[in-house]
């Protein structure tokens, strides 16, 4: 068995050990609570009812325990099971005891069901080397041993199978192992999907799994950043991280993926004692060199204020040492140099940041800081300003309304800000080295077809306070456990589906919820982070205001408690399914908001390092420190603006969490759970408790539940009938039967209840503890049977023995006759001659004897021919066999040189082998390389045909636009005709208009041409439409400047006429546009006028509907006020009797003082009763007055009832009307949107206009979608309201908590009792005590005595063992001596002398040890004895103390009789008032059945009428059938309240007779109390001769007194003569000593001899080694000679296979095979030569045999000396025996004493139990009295609270329909505000239209303006031309003329060239 099977398989020897099962089934082996150990073993010894008697087997005492703390115990053959589902009896017990026998086996791993448990070994074990995961590679989950790797293969093979994605889930408490088990299952992974291992010929040396290399670098880069020492573990991963593994179709890794959850940024600032920060610090402080630290400005360790605890090392590890691993992971990560300066920058800078020191000003609060140099250090690091920096700290900019204002902080202030910025900046340091990593390990092309996601993160957290981290950890956990519960009910449910079992299913995962939307439900009513994130956006929000808001939403949930003390430091409570959790909310807000310091962000986001510009990115996402510091009204505008921005941690993690979940949901998922054993760090120690605290938090338990509930025990019918047929004997049918068949009759033979067991397809279902007791029964028939057999079996032995011992009998007789006859016949003369003559008679028989040898020899000569003849056969066989010899010696010549041909074609063929391997790997790696392209081509082609559809879809909408082209075309026709008799009226512009009509009639043509045309020129038109807008705004300009450059203005003014006519055409068409818009306008104003006509009507029925429902409130609010006042009435009812009950607990104190004088105690009876009286009487008429309120009550809300009845129906009306109307509406805005779409797809000129109008009708969407948002937050309405009922459910059960309450002081005063009987239990166990406490001072007495002998008789063995060493080393000494001479007898006396020597060393540093336990035993013996001496001092005060007890006892004993006689007239009236209570339960409980059954109805009924309602909301067509539904449904509601009515009726007839029933029996109540007086007179009696009694026993313990007085006194003389034998001792330890000292010398003498031998041994061991090594390689060499031959038959083998093939091919190379001759011949050398070598080979191989004999011989002598060595040994041990005898002798003494000292307090305890047990009995009457007194008032409280349930639900159908109300109400407002928007967004439009027909008009003036200033220039130029030409104008007038053009063009800057000549 390897060291690797020890830790897998382990030893399950006890398994099948037959006496561990009958010792299980004999004993009734059970499990017992115990303190220390979580559970014991014990055997049940007795029962008394509820209570059982225990033998613990350990220490073998009997303990009482309840029967429901008692487990059930496995039988031995599920001991070490691999499976804990597979165990009979599932119970904590069985399953802590399960791991632990494992756990010290050395087993870490074990299922449990779905689960896998690991327990931390906190040591290395073999495990996890490549041949365990070869082993386990393929393999199924139940072939194997529990493993992390069977369950990782189990997941890998699913994945490659179902192509199912998978998940590994890993939790457990913070050291539990996630992180090394997760590392596993990577390792795993990336040896078994290795991308690599299918290229090995391909010699791709540089791609040898470089991304498996850097997957399994990802973790230290991780480690390192995110790890940290804490007191649990050394290397605690401060994050949690789920790591997704892709593969590919192959199931090769293709990439990964990490994302990281809540990581302990606080780590970085503050640590906590003995704890370090992130790895990362220290590893950069020791690891980084001179260079690094100068330019990182790094100092020493205790320099730095965010390392607390300076340099913490950790053991067994080097932080220089791991700095460069971590920087080697970032080189195989492929991270540049670049990037890792930058992460270690920002790492140095978050240290520095923490040398920062602020101090207070003295004249204000503000901060300063005197010493900037770490500020100057951190603005280096991160590139930034240090003046910027420093300010930006100190005097941030806050913005205040909409202004910017420097704010000086305060000291505080200042530091939580530095502290805030380092915490950010790692933060984000470490999200980016998350995605980095992510973006190298997702390099790779090929895409992953599944993946393997592996969750490590935090398991269940309970400290004595959590905080928000804790929240959110127990929050994912509550997660992952609703996971596993579900995924276990789907695959609990698909094994009894595929059995066919009949089963109830349940959804475990169900269980959770509640606890889960406590945390996250967003509304109705909100979780605890949802009002976190709510109290976040308040100005003056506080942790404190946050709870009560907890407090006040959350009150009433089931999984919600509130502190109960006031002193209590939690806040709040939250019940997990590990347990209740405490939880304090101190800066809870802070940490939600995370808030930081926004100049300091906003520097850190434009430094000039692009590393940390490019980590603080996101500034916008941040939270300002001005938004948390203050809090102030006026920020409140500045954290609005924000409110899009800012996403609280809550949300964000929430986030997270869903979408982790989403994944894990869409996986098929496999459980880890990890588990601490101790925290001590220890390895093979198991702290039970720990365990199982850890089992309850990580869900193993709650697994063990869920199986609990259907058939955990499953058997297959063969296995079941093999084992369990013996208790069914002939219940089977001889012959064949089928298995099923087979079973149902055994376990119909079983007689079992039909309950506990199911019949499957295959297999019988258990339930849990069923096949123990088959197990008990099994073993109770097998053990019947054995004892039947041993009986026969000694019959059968004692008949033989019998029958033997008659044969010897007869034997005997017959001997005895002959001895006789020979006695007579030895004298007589004839008996001699006889006995001398009957020798003489064989001499006749000579001649019968010589034919007798003659026929001897006759047949040995016939077997001689007979052999010639063989022989002769023989010789002719040989002649055959050698003629045959030769003919097969020339076949094998023949095949030889075939051979060396096949040999030669062999060669050839293995180069073409080798050539066609060479091509083919070219092939693969084009292959690969076109499968690259391939898909890269389907991606390419993806696109394209995205491209096409693209192209389908404009080109769809080219040719909607044409067709709208073509319909506006015919319209322009007609417009153009119009225009055209329009125009006629202006001259000049007339040819103008016609030649552009022209040229649009072209242009049009074309566009109905060409397709192509069309789009180009829809492009240029919009291009148009912009330049026109600009050339517009430039027309004036370019005029001026056309006088300036006249040559400009002429080709400017052809533009401009161009643009011009284009322009005037599209204004034309505008203007025909705007009056068709006018016209659909006016039809939409009258459409509308209508449309308010009929919402004012609405409103006026609105109105009236309010109304009404105003009065409806004011009548609920008068009921409520009703309600009010009964509680208040109940609840002085309650004080009252509280009052009362106070009253009584006076009394009763006053009688038990009182209790002397019977007269005094018949007063205050009198009294008692009289008060009772009145106390019923005053309860009466509050049950009276409460029932007639009720009846009130009753009356008003049915009123109340049917007159919402009739405000629903009118309701409904009004709702009829409304949506007729809202749909009307909706129908309108349709045709609005259309006719919007229609002119907004105008044409391409007008595409300005288009838009806006596009933008309306987005705005008109985005309205639409607010109403729709509005109709879902109306939905979220109605479940806020729905919870609000929850709510009220809640108070009823607080208000039946009150009644609780006020049973509970009830039971107060009979607790009082209690402490009584308590003191007596406790006098009595100090007797008991003191007893024992005598037992153990003698036992420590003898105790003593004992390890004194042992000690002198170790000294003596030790003291001979050291001469038997002497004498042994003197022997070895000369045997060297003797063997010095040879090698082989150094070799041999080297190897036993290292042995001798060893043993030698060991047994003396035993002797030490011994002698150091000797002395310490001294001084504790020393110790003891000064202890004793006290202890006895103390025992005589405990006498004198119990002699004072005693007379206080007679005292209670006498009070205890007055008490008795009290509690036995309680007891009598009990008993009445309990029958009386009876009749009275049973008449109220019909009467519940017949409520409960009425309540079932109406609640069906409510439903009914709420989705009536919903169907109402809903529906929009079906309004009128919906009514009349209704209007059913309201008769039939007013039936089933006329119905309640009746019954109602008949309840209070029915209490009336009750109470009638009830006076009756007060009646008989006082008859009996006289009867009761009676029979106290009589226990009086009684009680005073008990007593007399009593006094007598006192008496005869008081003589037993003194007896144990005068035992004391013998003890102390026995005492001193210890103490004289202690002195005697310790003078034989001295002596003891000296000799220890002397024997120390001796051996450093020989230790010295043995070094000089040792030194001499390890030259010959030396030599040795090199022959041995010379023989290895040769053996070595032989071993590749036989494989070269192996490899030669082979060949052979293949040879003669292709031999058939070459002879075809043998013509074609008879060439080749001639030159092919030569190479033979030189391998026909090569072969002679190897089998000369393999002769020389053989010949060294045999001279190493010889060596080997040698060496044999030499191990026999060894041997021989290890006889000897052992013989001595034996006589060593006889002398030890002999001790141990005398020791036992000793013992047997001791034994004896102990018994006698039983013996004597065994009499005095018999003495006081007798007095003891009378009381217990007394008391346990007393007790029960009280129990049957608190169980009726029990039920009376219930009865009051069935009450109160009735009315409640009375006034939640009342609220019901109040909200209903409301929604009809809000309804109508959104209606309204519907057609207010409409209306705003028709004035909108016609606003537009207005300002587009104001633009257009401006527009046209200043064309028209233009063009006419045109014409005109263009005349008085050509006149001016002319002019010139002709030279007859005059300066003058020149001048005028440019005067005049001047002031023709008002905005044309002021001409230079006329100015020139008027100066001259």
């Amino acid at each position: 068995m390897t060291d690797a099977d020890k830790f897998l398989y382990g030893d399950r020897g006890g398994m099948s050990n037959p006496l561990a099962q009958a010792d299980w089934a004999t004993k009734k082996l059970v499990w017992v609570p115990s303190e220390k150990l979580g559970f014991e073993a014990g055997s049940l010894k007795e029962e008394h009812g509820e209570e059982c008697v225990v033998e613990l087997t350990d220490s073998g005492k009997k303990v009482k325990v309840n029967k429901d703390d008692i487990q059930k115990m496995n039988p031995p053959k599920f001991n070490k099971v691999e499976d804990m589902a597979e165990l009979t009896c599932l119970n904590e017990a069985s399953v802590l005891h399960n791991l632990k026998e494992r756990y010290y086996s050395g087993l870490i791993y074990t299922y449990s069901g779905l689960f896998c448990v690991v327990i931390n070994p906190y040591k290395h074990l073999p495990i996890y080397s490549e041949d365990i995961v070869n082993m386990y590679k393929g393999k199924k989950r139940h072939e194997m041993p529990p493993h992390i790797y069977a369950i990782t293969d189990t997941a890998y093979r699913s994945m490659m199978q179902d192509r199912e994605d998978q998940s590994i889930l890993c939790t457990g408490e913070s050291g539990a192992g996630k992180t090394e088990n997760t590392k596993k299952v990577i390792q795993y992974l990336a040896h078994v999907a290795s991308s690599f291992k299918s290229k090995k010929d391909q010699g791709a040396v540089l791609s040898h799994g470089e991304l498996e290399k850097q997957l399994l670098q990802a973790n230290p880069i991780l480690e390192a950043f995110g790890n940290a020492k804490t007191v649990k573990n050394d290397n605690s991963s401060r994050f949690g991280k789920f790591i997704r593994i892709n593969f590919d179709v192959n199931g090769y890794i293709v990439g990964a993926n990490i994302e990281t959850y809540l990581l302990e940024k606080s780590r970085a600032i503050r640590q906590a004692q003995e704890e370090r920060s992130f790895h990362v610090f220290y590893y950069m402080l020791s690891g980084a060199g001179d260079k690094l630290r100068s330019e990182l400005c790094l100092e020493d360790y205790s320099k730095y204020r965010f390392l607390s605890n300076g340099n913490v090392t950790i053991p067994g590890q080097q932080d220089k040492d791991m700095f460069n691993e971590t920087m080697e992971a970032f080189k195989i990560m492929s991270i540049p140099e670049e990037e890792r300066i930058g992460l270690l920058k920002v790492v140095s800078a978050v240290l520095q940041l923490g040398n920062m020191t602020f101090k207070k000003e003295r004249h204000s609060d503000q901060a300063s800081m005197p010493d900037d140099t770490a500020a100057q250090k951190v603005c280096h690091l991160l590139g930034i300003n240090v003046t910027e920096f420093t300010r930006a700290i100190l005097s941030p900019r806050i913005k205040v309304g909409r202004d910017y204002v420097q704010k000086a902080q305060t000291q505080e202030q200042a530091e939580f800000a530095v502290e805030a910025l380092a915490k950010a900046s790692y933060e984000r340091m470490f999200r980016w080295l998350v995605m980095r990593i992510n973006k190298a390990l997702d390099k790779t092309k090929r895409q992953g077809a599944s993946f393997i996601g592996i969750l490590d993160i935090a398991g269940f957290e309970i400290f004595e306070l959590n905080s928000f981290e804790q929240l959110c950890i127990n929050y994912t956990n509550e997660k992952l456990q609703q996971l596993f519960n579900h995924t276990m009910f789907i695959l609990e449910q698909e094994e009894y589906q595929r059995e066919g079992i009949d089963w109830s299913f349940i959804d475990f995962g169900l269980d959770l919820q509640p606890c889960i939307d406590l945390i996250e439900k967003h509304s109705g009513p909100p979780g605890i982070l949802a009002l976190l994130d709510e109290e976040c956006w308040f100005p003056k929000a506080t942790d404190k205001s946050f709870v009560e808001k907890v407090a006040q939403e959350q009150g009433t949930h089931p999984k919600f408690q509130k502190p109960k003390k006031l002193k209590d430091e939690a806040d709040f409570c939250i019940i997990h399914y590990a347990g209740k959790v405490d939880y304090k909310a101190d800066a809870w807000l802070m940490k939600n908001m995370d808030p930081l310091n926004e100049c300091v962000a906003t520097l850190l986001n434009q430094s000039s390092d692009k590393f940390t510009a490019d980590l603080w990115r996101d500034v916008d996402r941040i939270v300002g420190m001005d938004k948390v510091a203050g809090m102030s009204d006026s920020m409140h505008g500045g954290f609005k603006s924000r409110k899009g921005m800012f996403r609280t941690v809550g949300q964000l993690y929430k986030e997270q969490l869903s979408n982790l979940m989403a994944t894990l949901r869409n996986t098929n998922p496999n459980f880890v759970r990890c588990i601490i054993p101790n925290h001590e760090k220890k390895a093979g120690k198991l702290e039970p408790h720990l365990v199982l605290d850890q089992l309850r938090c990580n869900g193993v338990l709650e697994g063990i539940r869920i199986c609990r509930q259907g058939f955990p025990n499953r058997i297959v019918f063969q296995e079941f009938r093999q084992r369990y047929e013996i208790l069914t004997p002939n219940a089977i049918p001889k012959g064949f039967m089928d298995g099923k068949q087979a079973c149902d009759l055994m376990i119909k033979a079983l007689e079992l209840d039909p309950n506990l067991y199911r019949i499957g397809q295959s297999k019988v279902f258990f339930r849990a503890g069923v096949l123990a007791h088959l197990e008990e029964e099994r073993d109770m028939k097998i053990t019947d049977v054995i004892i039947s057999f041993q009986a026969w079996c000694r019959g059968y032995v004692a008949r033989k023995a019998f029958a033997k011992r008659q044969q010897q009998l007869m034997a005997m007789k017959v001997i005895q006759r002959n001895c006789a006859a020979y006695l007579k016949l030895r004298n007589w003369q004839w008996w001699r001659l006889f006995t001398k003559v009957k020798p003489l008679l064989q001499v006749t028989r000579q001649e019968e004897e010589m034919v007798a040898k003659e026929e001897e020899l006759l047949k040995v000569k016939e077997k001689q021919q007979q052999a010639e003849d063989q022989i002769k056969q023989y010789e002719s066989k040989q002649q055959q066999l050698n003629a045959e010899k030769l003919a097969l010696q020339e076949q094998l010549q023949a095949e030889t040189e075939l051979c060396a041909e096949a040999e030669e074609m062999r060669a050839r063929l293995a180069t073409r082998k080798q050539e066609l391997e060479e091509i083919l790997h070219d092939l693969e790696s084009r292959l690969e390389e076109e499968e690259e392209r391939v898909t890269q081509m389907h991606t390419e082609r993806k696109k394209m045909q995205q491209n096409i559809t693209d192209l389908e879809q404009q080109l769809d909408e080219e040719e909607a636009a044409r067709q709208k082209l073509q319909m506006e075309k015919v319209t322009t026709d007609a417009k153009l005709k119009k225009l055209e008799d329009d125009v006629m009226v202006l001259d000049d512009q007339n040819g103008k208009l016609n030649k552009e009509k022209k040229l649009l009639e072209e242009r049009i043509s074309e566009f109905t041409t060409n397709l192509a045309e069309e789009e180009e020129k829809s492009k240029s038109l919009q291009k148009l439409k912009n330049k026109h807008e600009a050339m517009i705004t430039d027309l004036e300009d370019r005029l001026r400047k056309e006088e300036k450059m006249r040559q400009e203005l002429e080709k400017n003014r052809r533009k401009l006429e161009g643009d011009s006519t284009e322009l005037g055409d599209q204004i034309a068409d505008l203007q025909a546009q705007i009056a068709e818009l006018r016209a659909q306008l006016a039809k939409k104003e009258e459409e509308l006028l209508t449309a308010l006509a009929r919402i004012e009507e609405e409103a006026a029925a609105k109105n009236t509907a309010q109304k009404k429902i105003r009065e409806l409130e004011a009548q609920i609010s008068e009921l409520q006020e009703d309600l009010e006042l009964e509680r208040q009435s109940r609840s002085k009812a309650e004080k009252q009797r509280r009052d009362l009950g106070e009253e009584l607990e006076a009394l009763k104190t006053e009688l038990e003082d009182t209790l002397d004088s019977t007269a005094a105690q018949q007063e205050l009876r009198s009294k008692r009763e009289t008060e009772v009286a009145q106390l019923k009487k005053t309860l009466d008429e509050d049950v009276k007055l409460h029932e007639q309120q009720m009846a009130e009550m009753r009356h008003k809300h049915n009123q109340a009832f049917d007159e919402l009845n009739e405000q629903l129906e009118q309701a409904k009306r009004n709702k009829a009307s409304v949506e007729k109307s809202k749909q009307a509406l909706e129908s309108e805005w349709n045709e609005l949107q259309i006719e919007l779409k229609t002119l907004t797809q105008g044409k391409a000129d007008s595409e300005h206009r288009r838009k806006k109008a596009e933008s309306q009708v987005q705005e008109l969407q985005v309205k639409h979608g607010e109403s729709e948002r509005q109709r879902q937050e109306m939905v979220e309405k109605m479940n806020k309201m729905q919870s609000e009922l929850d709510n009220v459910n809640s108070l009823l059960t607080e208000t039946e908590g009150n009644f609780i309450k006020s049973g509970k002081d009830l039971s107060s005063v009979e607790s009082q009792l209690q402490d009584t009987q308590e003191l007596l239990q406790e006098e009595t166990r100090q007797k008991l005590s003191l007893s024992t406490r005598l037992r153990q001072m003698e036992d420590e007495q003898n105790s003593l005595r004992e390890m004194l002998d042992e000690e002198e008789e170790s000294k003596k063995s030790v003291e001979k063992q050291v001469s038997s060493l002497q004498s042994q080393l003197s022997d070895m000494k000369k045997k060297l001596e003797n063997e010095t001479s040879s090698l082989e007898g150094a070799e041999e006396g080297r190897k036993r002398v290292q042995r001798e020597m060893e043993n030698v060393q060991q047994q003396l540093e035993e002797r030490n040890a011994a002698y150091d336990k000797l002395d310490k035993t001294k001084t504790r013996l020393q110790q003891e004895l000064d202890d004793l001496m006290v202890d006895q001092d103390h025992l005589r005060q405990i006498v004198s103390n119990l002699e004072r007890k005693q007379k206080k006892f007679d005292q209670m004993l006498a009070e205890e009789k007055t008490i008795s006689t009290q509690y036995a007239d309680e007891r009598d009236k009990a008993e009445a008032e309990a029958r009386e209570k009876e009749t009275r339960a049973l008449t109220l409980a019909r009467e519940l059945d017949t409520m409960t059954d009425l309540k079932d109805e109406l609640d069906r009924a409510n439903k009914m009428l709420k989705a009536e309602m919903e169907d109402l909301v809903s529906s929009k067509d079906d309004v009128g059938k919906s009514v009349h539904e209704l209007e059913r449904s309201k008769r039939a509601m007013d039936q089933q309240l006329e119905e309640m009515r009746v019954q109602l009726e008949e309840l209070e007839d029915e209490l009336q007779a009750t109470e009638d029933a009830k006076l009756r029996l007060e009646v008989n109540m006082q008859a009996m109390k006289a009867q009761f007086d009676r029979d106290l007179q009589a226990r009086d009696e009684q009680g005073e001769e008990r007593r007399k009694q009593l006094v007598k026993q006192v008496c005869a313990m008081e003589v037993e007194l003194e007896d144990e007085r005068r035992q004391r006194t013998q003890a102390l003389s026995s005492k001193k003569k210890l103490e004289m034998d202690l002195g005697e001792l310790e003078m034989q330890i001295d002596a003891a000593n000296k000799g220890r000292d002397e024997a120390l010398k001796q051996l450093k003498k020989l230790q010295a001899q043995m070094k000089e031998y040792s030194r001499e041994i390890e030259e010959l061991r030396l030599a040795k080694e090199e022959a041995i090594n010379a023989g290895k390689e040769t053996e070595k060499k032989l071993k590749t000679m036989e494989g070269d031959a192996l490899h030669l038959q082979e060949d052979l083998a293949t040879a003669e296979r292709l031999k058939r093939q070459i002879q075809t091919e043998r013509d074609e190379l008879q060439d080749e095979v001639n030159n092919s001759n030569t190479k033979t011949s030189l391998l026909t050398d090569e072969k002679r030569r190897l089998e000369s070598r393999i002769s020389q080979l053989e010949e060294e191989l045999e001279e190493e045999q010889l060596s080997i004999e040698m060496v044999n011989d030499r191990m026999r002598r060894t041997a021989l000396q290890v006889e000897q060595l052992t013989t001595e040994l034996s006589s060593e041990r006889s002398t030890s025996q002999r001790l141990e005898g005398a020791r036992s002798q000793m013992d047997r003494q001791n034994k004896e004493l102990k018994l006698k000292l039983q013996e004597l307090e065994g009499t005095i305890k018999s003495k006081y139990k007798s007095s003891i047990t009378t009381l217990e009995a007394k008391i346990a009457q007393l007790e029960e009295q009280l129990d049957i007194e608190s169980k009726e008032r029990q039920q009376a409280s219930r009865l009051a609270r069935r009450t109160e349930k009735k009315l409640k639900e009375v006034l939640l159908q009342v609220e019901d329909e109040r909200r209903n109300t409301e929604q009809y109400k809000e309804q109508a407002d959104k209606t309204n505000s519907r057609m207010r928007q409409l209306k705003r967004q028709l004035e909108e439009a016609e606003e537009e239209v207005t300002r587009a027909n104001a633009y257009r008009r401006k527009l046209q003036r200043e064309l028209d303006d233009a063009a006419e200033s045109a014409d005109a220039m263009n005349r008085e130029v050509s006149s001016l031309k002319s002019k010139l030409r002709r030279g007859d104008l005059p300066f003058n007038v020149r001048r005028v003329m440019n005067r005049s053009g001047l002031d023709s063009d008002e905005d044309v800057d002021a001409p230079v060239e006329p100015s020139e000549p008027a100066a001259e």
